[in-house]
C-alpha cells in the first residue's frame, strides 16, 4: 500500500475517489486537526453530498424535553400491562425514539462523506473512550455529547474535555449519576423521614478513577471511589422535568449541562488521591482538572492512543513520545494528536482496524452508497439498504448499543474471530450488492498500491463480486499487514 493510504489507514478513513493525494501526507494529516467538522451528508442516496440540516441537529434543551416525554410514555406504556390503553404514548415514543437514529445516521454521513477523516477517528476514539451506551433511555443525549463535548473540545486541553464529558446529561444518566445523593445530604435525610431510599451512587466515580483518569495503577482505594461519588453527587437530573419552574428552583437554571442540585450535594470537603477537594459546585471542576494532570491519567490514555492508532504492539518509546508531549503542552489535544499522528506514520508496523472503521474505509474507497438518506429517518429505510441502526448492531460495533463502561477494545485478538470475519465478508458482499460502488477492485489497488499478495489474492477470486470482496476482506485492507 502506498504511503498515503497507509497512513489514512491507520489514522484515517480513507481517500474518497477524486481527491488529490499529498504529496507530503504527514503535513496534511496534522493539518488534518485544523479542518472544520460539519456534519455532511445526503438527503436521498441519489442526492449530492451537502451539509445537514439544521432541523435535524436539535439543542439541548430540546434534547432534554425529547427525553422527559420519552419516560413519561415509558411509564404510560407500562400501564398498558395492566389494562389501560397507552397506544398513543407508543406511538409517541416512536417519534422521540427517532432523534437517536437521526444522531446515528449523521455518524454515518460524516465517516463516510466528511473531509475531516483524521478529526473523525480521534471523535471515534475518544467517543469509546468516554462511553456513553444506550442505557436509561439516554440515547437522545449521546450524539450532542459527541459534537459539543468531545469533538467541540478539540483545540483545548484534554482537562477540559473531561469535565465537559463528566458533566454532561449523556454520562450522568448512562451511569446512575442522577440519582446519587450524599449521604449526609439535605435529600437522604427527607427520604429517611419520609419512609423512603436515597443515597450515593458511585458508578460514575469508580469510572471515572478506572476508566477515564488514572485507572488501577493509580493504586486508588474504595475510599478514594467513594469520596469522587460525594464530589459527584448533586450532578444531573431527570433532564426536560415537565414544569421549568422545578429547574429553577432545584438548580437555579434550565441548562442540564449545568445542573448541580444542592440537596443532593454531600456538605464538607472530600480527599481523593490525597488530594483535598472543596465541597460545592466548583469542586467536581477540581477534581477532574487534577485527574487530568495525574502521571498515571498521562501514562493510561497515552497507552490506549498508542494501541489504538500507531501498533497493536505499540512500543513504549511510542507511549512515552504521546506522553512527553502530553506534559510538556499541558494536556493541550492538539499536541497530543499531533505526537500520535507523527508516531503512528514512523511506525512501519500495520494497524488493525475496527468493524467500525473498516466499514466506513471500504465505503469511501469504493464510492458505495451503503447509507440511506435524512429523508428515510422517520421510515428508517431504502428499498435496498440495511437499516442504519441495523449495519451497527450486525456489526457488533455502534455507539448507541448498550455495552460495558470499558468500551470497545483495540486489541484485534477482540475481533478475529471466525465469526466477525464472516460478518466482514457478509458486509462486503452487500456493498457490493446493495451500494452499488462506482469503484471496483481492480482500480482500487491500482490507487492504494496494493501490495502483490493481495493483487494474487483477488486476481484468484473470480468474477467482480468476489474479487471485491477479496480485496475488502484481505489481510491488507483489514490492517493486518502493509507489505
Amino acid at each position: 500500500m502506498n504511503e498515503q493510504f497507509r497512513v489514512s489507514q491507520k489514522i484515517g478513513l480513507m481517500f474518497r475517489p477524486g481527491v488529490s493525494l499529498p504529496q507530503d501526507v504527514k503535513s496534511w494529516a496534522i493539518s488534518q486537526l485544523n479542518v472544520k467538522s460539519p456534519a455532511l451528508g445526503i438527503e436521498t442516496v441519489s442526492s449530492k453530498v451537502k451539509e445537514w440540516p439544521k432541523s435535524l441537529q436539535p439543542d439541548l434543551l430540546e434534547r432534554d424535553d425529547m427525553f422527559f416525554k420519552f419516560k413519561n410514555n415509558r411509564r404510560k406504556e407500562r400501564k398498558k400491562l395492566e389494562g389501560q390503553d397507552s397506544q398513543a404514548a407508543i406511538d409517541a415514543n416512536q417519534k422521540n425514539h427517532l432523534l437517536a437514529r437521526t444522531d446515528e445516521l449523521k455518524f454515518s454521513h460524516r465517516n463516510t462523506y466528511g473531509k475531516d477523516q483524521v478529526k473523525l477517528r480521534f471523535l471515534s476514539f475518544w467517543t469509546n473512550h468516554f462511553t456513553m451506551g444506550n442505557i436509561w433511555d439516554n440515547q437522545n443525549h449521546i450524539g450532542h455529547a459527541m459534537d459539543e463535548a468531545i469533538l467541540a473540545n478539540f483545540d483545548a486541553n484534554f482537562s477540559d474535555m473531561l469535565y465537559k464529558v463528566t458533566s454532561h446529561p449523556s454520562m450522568l444518566i448512562y451511569l446512575d449519576n442522577i440519582w446519587s445523593a450524599g449521604p449526609n445530604s439535605k435529600q437522604v435525610m427527607w427520604a429517611k423521614a419520609d419512609g423512603e431510599q436515597a443515597g450515593l451512587n458511585d458508578n460514575l466515580g469508580r469510572e471515572l478513577l478506572e476508566l477515564h483518569t488514572v485507572s488501577p495503577a493509580a493504586n486508588y482505594t474504595e475510599t478514594d471511589i467513594r469520596n469522587a461519588a460525594k464530589v459527584l453527587a448533586g450532578w444531573g437530573t431527570y433532564p426536560g422535568l415537565e414544569t421549568k419552574q422545578e429547574y429553577i428552583d432545584d438548580a437555579g437554571t434550565l441548562n442540564s449541562w449545568d445542573f448541580f442540585k444542592k440537596n443532593y450535594a454531600e456538605p464538607g470537603n472530600k480527599v481523593v488521591l490525597g488530594k483535598t477537594i472543596y465541597s460545592g459546585k466548583g469542586g467536581l471542576k477540581q477534581l477532574t482538572d487534577f485527574l487530568a494532570s495525574h502521571e498515571s491519567t498521562i501514562t493510561f490514555i497515552s497507552s490506549k492512543l498508542a494501541e489504538h492508532f500507531v501498533s497493536d504492539n505499540a512500543s513504549s518509546a511510542d507511549v512515552n513520545y504521546i506522553a512527553d508531549a502530553w506534559r510538556k503542552n499541558n494536556g493541550n489535544l492538539k499536541k497530543i494528536h499531533t505526537a500520535v499522528i507523527e508516531r503512528a506514520i514512523l511506525s512501519k508496523e500495520p494497524k488493525f482496524q475496527w468493524p467500525m472503521n473498516w466499514l466506513f474505509q471500504v465505503v469511501r474507497l469504493s464510492e458505495a452508497t451503503f447509507f440511506h438518506g435524512w429523508h428515510k429517518i422517520s421510515d428508517y429505510y431504502d428499498d435496498h439498504l440495511m437499516n442504519n441502526d441495523k449495519i451497527f448492531a450486525e456489526l457488533g460495533q455502534g455507539f448507541w448499543l448498550s455495552r460495558q463502561p470499558d468500551g470497545f477494545s483495540s486489541n484485534k485478538n477482540e475481533w478475529l474471530s471466525g465469526e466477525m470475519f464472516e460478518r466482514r465478508i457478509r458486509f462486503s458482499e452487500a456493498i457490493y450488492r446493495a451500494g452499488r460502488p462506482n469503484i471496483l477492485a481492480d482500480e482500487i489497488m491500482d490507487r492504494i498500491g496494493a501490495n502483490m499478495a493481495t493483487r494474487n489474492l483477488v486476481n484468484n477470486a473470480g468474477n467482480q463480486r468476489n474479487k471485491f470482496i477479496a480485496l475488502m476482506c484481505s489481510p491488507e485492507l483489514m490492517g493486518l499487514e502493509n507489505a
